[in-house]
């Protein structure tokens, strides 16, 4: 049996530490974790003026699976998936629901300009899990929004006098979200990249490493290691 337990660090007086630290240990049983981890992390923070949010804490197994930092981590036949959790899901699509309440009367652009940020943040962030199916299902659940909103600035029009004043057909899609001088951003067009963890040996300093980093981070996209700092031993 393996397990996890959540843990958050509380701040305490006189500690220069975040309000809250989130922390996810694994073990190789239950009886592991309840009688020899977790009193060692309880007697850990406990001379540090720290305590262990008891509310937070939980000791579950990995084929119940968990949240954490709004992802659900959770092992499916065997197969560990990490996905975005439904908490956050739902968040996201109250916060979209959110500005087109308060935009009710705005211009189509300016709407689009407050949505776009939302969305494309909140898909980078889990660009990186088992996020497609999702991305699909809030880009149809902003549509009908999108349509809803729609309708109400104009009651006494159709259907298609509707679509065809705040929907476009671009770039082989039919019902574009755009005024022509911006477009709603989908989140599906952002691409799932999976992260691959760095090789345990590796030091991104060491020049006998310099060829892994280097095409790591042209895969990326992303700048290699500035020079190591003077006081790092190679």
């Amino acid at each position: 049996m393996s397990g996890d337990v959540h843990v958050r660090f509380c701040e305490s007086l006189g500690v220069r530490f975040p309000r809250a630290t989130r922390l996810v240990i694994t073990g190789a049983s239950q009886a592991l974790l309840e009688n020899e981890v977790k009193p060692l992390v309880v007697q850990f923070l406990k001379e540090r003026g720290l305590a262990l949010a008891e509310e937070k804490t939980r000791i579950v197994h990995i084929d119940q699976g968990f949240d954490f930092l709004g992802f659900s981590i959770r092992k499916y036949n065997g197969k560990l998936l990490i996905k975005p959790a439904k908490s956050s899901i739902a968040a996201v699509k109250d916060k979209v629901r959110e500005i087109f309440q308060a935009g009710a009367s705005l211009p189509q652009d300016a709407l689009i300009l407050r949505l776009n940020p939302v969305i494309r943040g909140w898909g980078n962030y889990y660009r990186h899990a088992v996020s497609k199916e999702v991305f699909d299902g809030i880009d149809h659940a902003i549509w009908r929004m999108t349509w809803n909103w729609a309708k109400r600035r104009h009651p006494q029009k159709g259907r298609k006098w509707v679509k065809d004043r705040y929907f476009a057909h671009k770039d082989g899609r039919d019902w574009v979200f755009t005024d022509g001088s911006v477009t709603l951003f989908r989140m599906a067009a952002i691409p799932i990249r999976r992260h691959v963890k760095v090789r345990g040996d590796a030091n991104p300093y060491d020049p006998q490493d310099a060829s892994y980093f280097a095409a790591r981070h042209a895969r990326r996209g992303t700048k290699a290691p500035a020079a190591p700092p003077a006081w790092l031993p190679l």
